[in-house]
């Protein structure tokens, strides 16, 4: 087994490339079979705006 990536041959290569692969699509399928569990149907809450609102606070200090 090399230990290095720089002095690894081509099966080597080869191995981590595979590795790398098979893990890739388990995290996508992981992520997909998570993902159909959920109900797909979302409402839009809709806020509509009201009367203005004047904030004020009387320990407010004033820098100039």
């Amino acid at each position: 087994m090399n230990h290095s990536i720089h002095s690894a041959d081509r099966s080597t290569h080869l191995k981590i490339v595979v590795v790398a692969l098979v893990a890739g699509i388990a995290v996508a399928a992981f992520g997909i079979s998570a993902r159909t569990g959920s109900d797909f149907t979302q409402t839009a809450h809709v806020t509509k705006a009201g009367k203005p609102v004047v904030v004020t606070s009387s320990d407010v200090s004033l820098v100039r």
